[in-house]
């Protein structure tokens, strides 16, 4: 399914499949990038082996997962990007209109698929967009190659900043800010430029992206600062 082909009858059947709580969680649990095993998302669900399989079934067919063979495992993963997007946009928000408390660590700055999201996500795409830097085009959303320079003169290594204007990128709906953050391929290869430069470093557990204080201090070389 792509967005812009989706009909009526694909809607109805990502609603039925987005209904069930188990296989909800089981896609929830992939929305980082993740590639799964059944037995670890069978786990996340709270259901059995039999059960996960049926679901897993259900989710391959309706083409919101992938599975991948390596030897006799099987591991799975949402199909697209595309896919966490419409989780995080519609399937989220259904929960809290933001996160609790707890969550602060989220909502400041995690994982969408491998691409940045949060506040911290929110703020570089607007940040990158006001300074022209990011461009909307029929294509999608395109870093210019001066965005590229900023990019490299704020720390990030040129050879993986220069092959950035040649990947193409979309708004991606951040579910806890209401606003647009940088998805697709530039907006993954510009995440994992960003936690190889340490500017970023995974949770030890969850989606959270904790950044670095010379992380937060490069992003402010950008015009990019965190609420507070």
């Amino acid at each position: 399914m792509t967005q812009a082909s989706l009909t009526p009858h694909q809607l109805a059947e990502f609603g039925s499949l987005l209904a069930e709580p188990a296989r909800a969680a089981m896609l929830l649990a992939l929305v980082d990038g993740t590639a799964r095993p059944a037995g670890e998302l069978a786990q996340a669900a709270g259901i059995g082996a039999p059960t996960a399989s049926a679901h897993l079934k259900r989710l391959l067919e309706g083409g919101l997962l992938a599975v991948q063979a390596q030897g006799r495992h099987r591991y799975y993963r949402l199909a697209s990007d595309e896919v966490a997007g419409w989780l995080e946009a519609l399937a989220l928000p259904r929960r809290n209109v933001a996160p609790p408390t707890g969550d602060a660590a989220l909502r400041r700055a995690r994982s969408c698929y491998r691409h940045l999201a949060g506040q911290l996500g929110v703020a570089l795409c607007a940040g990158l967009l006001e300074r022209g830097h990011l461009a909307t085009t029929s294509d999608g959303l395109m870093l210019a190659p001066a965005g590229a320079a900023a990019l490299a003169d704020a720390g990030l290594d040129p050879a993986a900043t220069r092959r950035l204007p040649d990947l193409r990128g979309r708004g991606c709906l951040d579910w806890t800010e209401r606003r647009l953050h940088l998805g697709g391929p530039l907006g993954v290869a510009l995440t994992g430029a960003l936690l190889e430069a340490g500017w970023l470093r995974h949770a030890t557990r969850g989606r959270a992206l904790l950044p670095s204080a010379e992380g937060l201090r490069r992003f402010g070389l950008l015009g990019v600062r965190l609420p507070g």
